[in-house]
């Protein structure tokens, strides 16, 4: 205990003395919310997975697909390293960072009514986000309740005040400096205490060998593969459809989520775009990776504790069961590991919310004229507003609440991520297509939850972004344009010449 105790003790301190740290890098809006544009390689690569990866795709996630899909939900973490960071760093980190800084936006929302000449979009994209952030952040908390309670007597309670806490004492002091800095050594920790946990949880089922032999043993009872063995040790696993439809959910969606667009917003330079796009791959190959192929062997813990009272499986118990066998020193990291990934996404989402329902919602609809102190006070209690009432939620969260946070992806990149990339590269979007793709993402998720006319919420989330995709170009190519001078006037930072064209570089 005293360990594990002492290891809490040592990464609360090193957080706050970030933030305190991070302090003369909040002192205007640019800096609290962009980090003055000029965040390098490491910081924002670190920034973008550990925003990525929280103790949902940890506990969670990697419990429940791992269970369901075996070794073949490793996909999914290979899925979230090339199109997830990958591919998203190339297609959207330049041409973000470059149109966003012309248009001088600083959220998702603020790009939405500049890039498209319009307040109202940009008013209903603040409003979408705010809906569908709030639970999401409510979400990163659930985690950490089963493994506090297998690691200490603390009540989870107080586990997730005093994280909520923490959080907001180094994001409000230090704004989106000290979260990066923070998501820097939080990221350092996860990769370490990936790799740890997996060699100690292979070792103890007799090495990687035996274990993946014990699990080709296990008959599938998943309908389609009649009860064979060996479908949880296969290459696409018993159930390929619905595997492709998580991938699908959990890699693509980030190019439509306001928290992780923004680290391309404050990224600073063109080799810093070069280097964090190799860096952001190799961190999510190893921590979702890592975690999905833990996952994988969540059959071999077959004990009581993952199973309700109906004899259903408690999903969120099969990771704190295979953990629970571990050495105090592992299980101190793990907590640790937990921690970090929890509070990284924590303070990005806390940010992301609190900037945009101040700059995209109060600022010039509610208060006209909000001069620079009275934005930052303003993001700053709705930063403490935002975390506040996902304390709440978290604490007792209703049937309701649990089901929007499971579609809360699938709303927001439904909604956001095809006129988000198709305003990058292509004049001829327009406000009624980006008004479809706002309706069609947000109404294909929420009209599932009550209909349920998709089994599964993840392929609903997935479809509704597939269908955004769809949606933008066609509905653009039959409504009425945008003017040509405003448009051109948006592309213009693309063909400025500096030694090579904007489109190719960032360099100042």
């Amino acid at each position: 205990m005293i360990v594990k105790i002492a290891f809490l003790v040592l990464f609360f301190a090193i957080m706050i003395l970030v933030g305190v740290a991070s302090r003369k890098h909040a002192t205007n809006v640019n800096d609290f919310v962009l980090g003055g544009r000029a965040v390098g390689p490491w910081l924002t690569a670190f920034a973008y997975g550990t925003s990525y990866f929280s103790a949902v795709v940890f506990v969670g996630y990697a419990g429940q697909f791992g269970y369901k899909y075996g070794l073949s939900a490793t996909w999914i973490g290979i899925g979230n390293a090339v199109i997830g960071s990958l591919l998203a760093w190339i297609v959207l980190g330049r041409r973000t960072r470059v149109m966003s800084k012309h248009l001088t936006a600083s959220t998702m929302p603020d790009y939405f009514g500049k890039r498209y000449d319009s307040n109202a979009l940009r008013i209903a994209a603040s409003a979408i986000s705010f809906i569908f952030l709030i639970p999401y952040t409510a979400s990163v908390y659930n985690g950490l309740s089963r493994l506090f309670g297998m690691a200490f007597d603390i009540p989870y309670s107080v586990c997730v005040i005093a994280m909520a806490a923490l959080t907001c004492v180094y994001v409000v002091l230090g704004g989106y400096m000290a979260t990066a800095i923070n998501d820097f050594i939080q990221g350092i920790i996860m990769l370490g205490g990936i790799v740890a946990v997996i060699a100690a949880v292979l070792n103890g089922q007799g090495g990687f060998y035996e274990a993946v032999r014990e699990l080709a043993e296990i008959e599938s009872d998943i309908p389609l593969t009649m009860g064979q063995k060996g479908a949880f040790t296969s290459f696409f696993g018993p159930d390929l459809p619905n595997l492709l439809g998580v991938v699908v959910l959990t890699s693509l969606g980030t190019w439509g989520l306001p928290q992780m667009v923004h680290k391309f917003y404050a990224i600073k330079d063109e080799k810093s775009i070069k280097s964090g796009t190799i860096i952001s791959t190799f961190f999510a190959i190893v921590v979702s990776g890592g975690c999905y192929f833990l996952g994988g062997f969540g059959r071999l813990f077959d004990t009581e504790a993952i199973y309700a009272e109906n004899g259903s499986i408690i999903y969120d118990a099969i990771v704190p069961s295979m953990l629970s066998t571990l050495p105090d020193i592992l299980v101190g990291v793990v907590v640790v590991l937990v921690l970090s990934a929890s509070m990284s996404t924590l303070s990005s989402l806390v940010l992301t919310s609190s900037s945009t329902l101040t700059l995209d919602f109060i600022k010039g609809n509610i208060v006209k004229n909000m001069d620079e102190k009275k934005q930052l006070l303003c993001m700053r209690i709705m930063l403490v507003f935002f975390i506040v009432v996902s304390v709440v939620i978290a604490m007792d969260p209703p049937t309701f609440i649990a089901q929007l946070m499971g579609i809360s992806w699938g709303a927001l990149a439904g909604a956001f991520l095809a006129p988000f990339l198709y305003g990058l590269y292509w004049k001829g979007v327009t406000k009624a297509s980006v008004w479809a793709s706002f309706a069609v993402g947000v109404g294909i998720t929420v009209a599932n939850m009550f209909w349920k006319f998709i089994a599964s919420p993840i392929n609903a989330g997935a479809i509704a972004m597939v269908a955004g995709l769809v949606v933008v170009p066609v509905v653009s190519l039959v409504t009425p344009k945008m003017k040509k001078e405003t448009v051109d006037e948006c592309f213009t930072c693309l063909d400025e010449t500096v030694v090579v064209h904007r489109k190719t570089s960032i360099e100042e």
